[in-house]
């Protein structure tokens, strides 16, 4: 008996070692992929939307450090510019609270109210842009909902196809124009490898006739795809490029609506210390799409581990793009 039990407490300390030692040589390259230049995107503007938390604040800190202009549009400004502050201390604690690309440091900061689940909110967030902003090099669509339970926008959507998909297709093709005149310019779009396992069902978009909100997720995030490669054959010989992107599992608040038993969360906890991103790792390929050289030119591909990646057949669907291009044009009232 106090054999095995030794034993066992071996192979739980071995365990817990090999997890420490995973962790830590995955944190040393994260920091050795992030050695670059520090100027890269200086004088550039970048627009990225859920940028007070999880992926979308890792996003914004590092194209800030990268000499970026970024705008965060958040649908709670009160807790956007909490992050902003953060944000600001924390990349540029000696240049002050904006210190601004001419200071050759970081970039600045600034927080507008967008609520992606409100078609208005939207329109009132890019009508404020095209007043305010005389450009915009990079749009990240980034803000997403992930298996909530039912409810609907503001406009009456399914919320993960209306936030996710509809709020992001309407925002883009509502900023186009600033993006046309400011090239050679960017669109990053953040979908989900869970893709695989949605479908687009034309009858049943809005989900009134059955709900599964694991579903529901996978097709928003297959819709992300299928919008992007439609734009990206809407947008050749525009210089203005899109691709679209899968974080890999990643450690954030995404995953609020996901109840774990309490006896599980210890457990939960450990795997997702050892196995998940943290939000700074799997923002990676999102910086990378959004600034790297490596990319210039290249447009309607999907990507992890900033490394393109084939996609299964469904999401290379262009009739299934063409209809559901259609048919949002219609949902979000830029056709009647």
């Amino acid at each position: 008996m106090a054999v095995g039990t030794a034993a066992a407490l071996l192979a739980a300390l071995g365990g817990v070692l090999w997890l420490a030692a995973r962790r830590f040589v995955g944190s040393s390259v994260q920091r050795l992929h992030q050695g670059g230049d520090s100027g890269l995107m200086r004088g550039k503007t970048v627009l990225i939307t859920g940028a007070n938390s999880g992926l979308g604040r890792a996003t914004a800190a590092e194209l800030l450090r990268l000499g970026a202009r970024v705008i965060m549009g958040c649908r709670d400004r009160e807790r956007a510019e909490d992050a902003a502050g953060q944000l600001r201390r924390e990349v540029c604690p000696a240049g002050g609270p904006d210190s601004g690309p001419s200071s050759g440091g970081a970039g600045e900061l600034v927080v507008k109210e967008l609520d992606l689940a409100s078609l208005s909110s939207v329109r009132s967030f890019c009508q404020e842009m095209l007043q305010e902003e005389p450009r915009l090099d990079v749009l990240i669509n980034n803000a997403g909902v992930f298996q909530c339970p039912y409810m609907k926008t503001e406009d009456g959507f399914e919320m993960q196809f209306g936030v996710n998909h509809l709020g992001h297709f309407l925002l883009t093709n509502l900023l186009l124009g600033l993006l046309k005149s400011s090239a050679p310019s960017r669109i990053v779009v953040v979908s989900s490898k869970l893709y695989k396992y949605g479908d687009i069902n034309f009858e049943d978009l809005n989900s009134e006739q059955s709900y599964n909100k694991s579903f529901c997720y996978s097709r928003s995030k297959l819709a992300n795809i299928l919008f992007t490669r439609e734009l990206a054959r809407r947008l050749e010989g525009t210089n203005v490029t899109v691709n679209v992107l899968h974080p890999g599992i990643v450690r954030t608040n995404l995953g609020r609506h996901i109840h774990i038993p309490l006896l599980v969360k210890p457990l939960f906890n450990l795997v997702s210390w050892a196995f998940f991103k943290t939000p700074e790792e799997g923002a990676q390929t999102s910086i990378y799409l959004a600034a790297s050289p490596e990319v210039e030119g290249v447009s309607g591909r999907y990507f992890g581990d900033c490394k393109e990646e084939e996609l299964l057949p469904k999401a290379m669907d262009e009739s299934v793009a063409r209809k559901l291009w259609d048919i949002s044009e219609v949902m979000v009232g830029i056709l009647k």
